[in-house]
């Protein structure tokens, strides 16, 4: 077969994917989601104490039967609630840009899961809990705004900087959509490094699928300048995996290094300081989106599937 044909071949075979990818999407734009975004913050930024009641009927699941009224009242009248409040009202005096990304979400998640229903959509506050900034369940998904106000809120000077990067409006749906992922992804076991990788790289993957309209900075949380070097690194980072035989390690100290938010990653090398946190996360997406191409399994039947089944069948080669 000469290069013409064979390079006339490859690019008939892409075009057919595009085209294919575009009747998907297409179909996807007309699944109709029905929802409204429920302000919990501005109505309980706007209320008195002679509301708490009315709050307490209309969103029982944000009240604990443990806690008395004097808080919930003493919470209206502090200071500091009030200005928090104040500040996620400046950033978020309407959600219409935002509703579309829940809205783009929502059509995706029907399409790919006929059981899904389109949940209640509440937005709050939580005191800047960015370990929790949204919950997802059946029913609800809440949304705290004050964890998303932008990387150099006066309320982010004391959280690390490689945290506070993400606490920005672009960064909502994302949260969002890795919140479900984590519900539909099974994994018999995370022991080994490459479990860590192949299960962070599942969540990456499903953002993929069910985010085809968000770039891969906002999926994985990156800047362009650290996307750019994990892109352009992959060979060495992966040859440094192998060398060092860390995929099938059990070493505690790894996800630490490789998985788990950090300023960058630990090689001990003096390239560390260039290198963008979680490498391994970076990697682990890119095996399994290596499976997806080579089986082209449905996207809830790769969340499913254990780490050495996609690692075997993969095949991944780093880019040069």
């Amino acid at each position: 077969m000469s290069l013409r044909i064979f390079i006339l071949l490859v690019l008939g075979v892409v075009v057919i994917s595009c085209d294919e990818d575009s009747k998907v999407e297409e179909e996807i734009s007309k699944i109709e989601v029905d929802f409204i975004v429920e302000r919990f913050d501005k109505a309980y930024a706007e209320a008195t104490p002679a509301d708490l009641s009315k709050l307490k009927q209309a969103y029982p699941f944000l009240f604990s039967k443990h806690v008395s009224d004097s808080i919930w009242i003493d919470r209206i009248n502090d200071t500091l609630q009030d200005q928090l409040l104040t500040e996620v009202g400046k950033v978020y005096s309407d959600f219409k840009g935002l509703k579309k990304d829940f809205e783009g979400l929502f059509q995706h998640l029907q399409y790919y899961d006929k059981t899904f229903s389109v949940p209640r959509v509440v937005t709050l506050t939580n005191d800047v809990d960015y370990r929790n900034k949204t919950i997802v369940t059946d029913s609800l998904l809440l949304v705290a705004l004050d964890n998303f106000l932008g990387e150099d809120h006066e309320f982010y000077q004391n959280i690390p900087r490689y945290l506070a990067k993400n606490m920005k409006k672009n960064q909502i749906i994302s949260e969002v959509a890795e919140a479900y992922a984590k519900k539909y992804t099974y994994q018999a076991k995370r022991e080994t490094l490459l479990d860590e990788m192949i299960y962070h790289g599942k969540l990456l993957y499903f953002k993929d699928v069910m985010l085809p309209f968000k770039t891969d900075e906002e999926k994985i949380g990156y800047t362009e300048q650290e996307l750019k070097w994990a892109e352009a690194n992959e060979s060495p980072i992966w040859s440094y995996f192998i060398e060092k035989e860390l995929l099938f390690s059990t070493d505690s100290k790894l996800p630490s290094r490789f998985i788990a938010d950090a300023p960058y990653s630990k090689f001990y090398l003096e390239l560390d300081n260039e290198s963008p946190g979680r490498l391994g996360q970076y990697i682990g997406w890119q095996i399994v989106r290596a499976y997806a191409d080579s089986t082209e399994e449905n996207v809830l039947s790769i969340l499913e599937k254990e780490p050495e089944e996609i690692f075997n069948k993969a095949k991944f080669k780093p880019k040069k």
